[in-house]
């Protein structure tokens, strides 16, 4: 008959058995196959161990039935010296009997403190610094670790043994078939998607506002460009603050808009480009590059080249590293102030006459712009007929 053997390390090992053979001699074939020594070996059918004296089909196994091998450790010696095989030795806790000729057997071999540093750093870096404490730990940890991967491999052996009309069994087996998809996925993540568990760095550039330097956020998906109060009065921008167009921004919150700046000179590169900007009542984020302004001037945000290009590609600017981000901005971009959806509210809208609107968009019309097309642009420009025409223009 046959019979299929999965070992601790999630590997299966497929063997053709007669029903009367011994366990023992199964336990033979086993360790030609995975190199676990035969006395080290603890076969498992449905959750008990089985004797080595038994035969197959007393124990009740039959044609096609799954097998757990389990590689016990060895029995833990008493250790007076630091020499031989004892160096080695581990409790039954899993921590190590004598540490320091633990630690010190290691250090001896070169390609085992390589493989830790790799696998497990948090062990290699306590056997390098000698902490004994913290080894103990480790080792520790690691073994409970082992202990509960055995136990969850019993449980999906037993529960593959089970009644197959048992609804509560097959919703246990759901359940840990859908749990492994998920540590599978989560391993396959870490092996080949690693950056997605870091987090990740915003895009910032360096722009000058009116003269004044500071770090710009680009934010494809805030609607507007946004420059805070405080970061207006730095720029001596204040003075030019049109109350009229107070409101309030919402995103994943809301900020209360106190006007708008219609133009100001800004620098990218060693370019300057007219820049309107919507002022918020709040410190941080200080200066949002929105979307209005990239599509004005014509912005393209490359990741491949990691810059901001500018004027249809004419400049480009690269985007700031980690560490040239001050730390405070890290913590801003996940307030809602900082929110990358910011929305006008209608309030933000300069007031404007019907009348005066559908001539403006009248003449607009008349350039060769649709009606919508037109209404839109004066929304976008806050009823200002010469920005309409040149965002309509594309200029």
């Amino acid at each position: 008959m046959k019979i299929t053997v999965m070992t601790s390390d999630e590997r299966f090992v497929s063997l053709d058995v007669d029903a009367d053979e011994l366990v023992e001699n199964v336990k033979a074939l086993l360790e030609v196959e995975t190199q676990i020594p035969l006395h080290q070996q603890q076969l498992l059918h449905h959750g008990r161990e089985l004797p080595n004296s038994h035969k197959l089909n007393a124990a009740g196994i039959v044609d096609n039935d799954l097998l757990m091998l389990v590689a016990a450790a060895p029995p833990p010696t008493s250790t007076s010296g630091s020499g031989g095989g004892n160096e080695m030795a581990l409790n039954a806790d899993g921590s190590a009997v004598n540490p320091s000729a633990f630690m010190s057997r290691l250090k001896r071999d070169p390609q085992a403190m390589k493989f830790l540093f790799e696998r497990n750093p948090d062990i290699a870096g306590a056997v390098h610094s000698n902490n004994v404490s913290a080894l103990q730990g480790f080792l520790r940890q690691v073994h409970q670790q082992k202990l509960d991967l055995q136990r969850r491999q019993q449980e999906e052996i037993a529960l593959m043994n089970a009644d197959p009309f048992d609804l509560d069994a097959q919703k246990r087996i759901e359940e840990s078939i859908r749990q492994r998809n998920i540590d599978e996925n989560w391993e396959a993540a870490v092996e080949h998607n690693p950056e997605a568990f870091a987090s990740v760095i915003m895009l910032y550039v360096d722009m000058e506002v009116n003269g004044f330097p500071l770090k710009a956020f680009i934010d494809s998906g805030a609607q507007m460009t946004i420059i805070s109060r405080t970061c207006a009065e730095r720029c001596g921008l204040l003075r030019l603050l049109d109350k009229r167009y107070v409101g309030v921004a919402r995103g994943v919150g809301q900020t209360e808009i106190v006007g708008r700046i219609h133009v100001a000179p800004l620098k990218i590169g060693d370019h300057f480009y007219p820049c309107s900007f919507t002022v918020l009542d709040q410190p941080n984020p200080e200066f949002i590059f929105g979307l209005d302004m990239l599509r004005k001037h014509q912005c393209s945000i490359d990741l491949k080249d990691n810059v901001l290009r500018v004027g249809g590609g004419e400049i480009a600017v690269p985007f700031l590293q980690e560490k040239d981000i001050p730390r405070h901005f890290h913590q801003d971009e996940v307030k809602p102030s900082a929110s990358t959806s910011v929305l006008p509210a209608p309030a933000a809208a300069a007031p404007q006459a019907s009348s005066d609107l559908e001539a403006k968009a009248t003449r607009l019309m008349a350039l060769g712009f649709d009606r919508p097309s037109a209404l839109e642009a004066l929304r976008l420009c806050n009823g200002n007929e010469e920005q309409a025409a040149s965002y309509l223009f594309g200029g």
